[in-house]
């Protein structure tokens, strides 16, 4: 019997490794904490500081009630971003430091190499969202109106932006190509979705639009998690997280099985 047709040793699934993995994924994302932790959380504050001094001048009530409608939008964004980085700029590290080797020649199949890098990359996303959280309670209260949803919604955006983290990881043969999905795709789709006002502002076209954008049913069904406030059916937006998720796992899944460049 050649070495290639012996069985796995692992049972049905690799648990050490896919563990080992993720482990090793979410430590990376992390390991930095003065810029992992604190940058994000700098910036939220940032952006809150900016819009609480530009409302000022509405009144407290008209400023306080505006930042507890971006509040919670901000927190899922930020969890998002860092979830894309980490998995996105793990998978170009150990491309350009040619050790991508290693992970192909683990054994690990094609299927726990994507949970691997999405569970790392999920998890660090969510250490970086409740530090902002947490530090965005200077600015606007943070409620609890439905756990389900919140948390619901918190893994789909998670799962959705390291998805396409792995697969722009994959893909991409530069940090510019990095650049410049995050520039020009990610960054429009989430400022255009509701995240700094309401929906019912935008005109007719413009709320049609917004429909097709999965960023959309990520920050509204996570603020109606934390407030209660939902511009769009949340189960039409589970349904398109759930699809969108499936379809970009899929496509990872067959990548890394064919080791598209990623093999020499």
């Amino acid at each position: 019997m050649s070495l290639l047709a012996q069985p796995r040793r692992f049972g049905a699934v690799n648990w050490l490794g896919l563990a080992t993995l993720a482990w090793r994924e979410g430590r990376r994302g992390l390991k930095d904490y003065n810029y992992q932790l604190l940058g994000p959380i700098v910036s939220a504050l940032l952006y809150l500081a900016i819009f609480h001094l530009a409302w000022s001048t509405i009144g407290a009530g008209g400023a306080a009630a505006m930042l507890a409608f971006i509040a919670p939008g901000l927190v899922v964004f930020v969890a998002c971003e860092k979830a894309f980085e980490n998995a996105c700029g793990s998978l170009i590290f150990d491309k350009h430091e040619r050790v991508i080797a290693d992970l192909l020649m683990a054994p690990l199949s094609p299927i726990e190499r994507v949970l691997g890098y999405l569970g790392g990359a999920c998890a660090a996303g969510w250490v970086v969202g409740a530090a902002v959280a947490i530090a965005a309670l200077l600015f606007a209260p943070l409620g609890l109106h439905d756990p389900l949803a919140l948390v619901f919604f918190g893994l789909m955006g998670t799962v959705l932006h390291s998805l396409i983290g792995i697969l722009v990881g994959i893909w991409a043969e530069k940090w510019d190509s990095y650049a410049a999905i995050h520039t020009f795709l990610l960054l429009p789709l989430a400022f255009l979705s509701g995240l700094f006002y309401r929906v019912q502002d935008l005109p007719a076209l413009g709320q049609a639009l917004l429909l097709f954008n999965p960023v959309f049913y990520v920050i509204d069904g996570f603020r109606y998690g934390v407030s209660g406030e939902a511009a769009a059916s949340l189960g039409k937006g589970a349904v398109v997280l759930v699809a969108v998720n499936l379809a970009l796992f899929v496509l990872a899944w067959v990548w890394l099985r064919r080791g598209y460049r990623l093999k020499p």
